[in-house]
């Protein structure tokens, strides 16, 4: 879990471009966030949860 647990790979995670920068934001939380801070309420995406599934079966 370690290895994936970081906003970029959570559901709530939301990245958007305005007047030409990049804005990150937890749409759960409702404020700005960095792509590799980390949170308790932290929900990985599907794709993230298969790849543990598959890390954890080959460990």
């Amino acid at each position: 879990m370690k290895k994936y647990h970081c906003c970029a790979t959570c559901i709530h995670f939301v990245a958007e471009r305005k007047d030409g920068k990049m804005s990150y934001y937890c749409k759960r939380l409702g404020y700005e966030t960095k792509t590799h801070y980390q949170f308790n309420c932290w929900t990985p995406k599907e794709n993230v949860r298969r790849l543990m599934e598959k890390d954890g079966k080959n460990a």
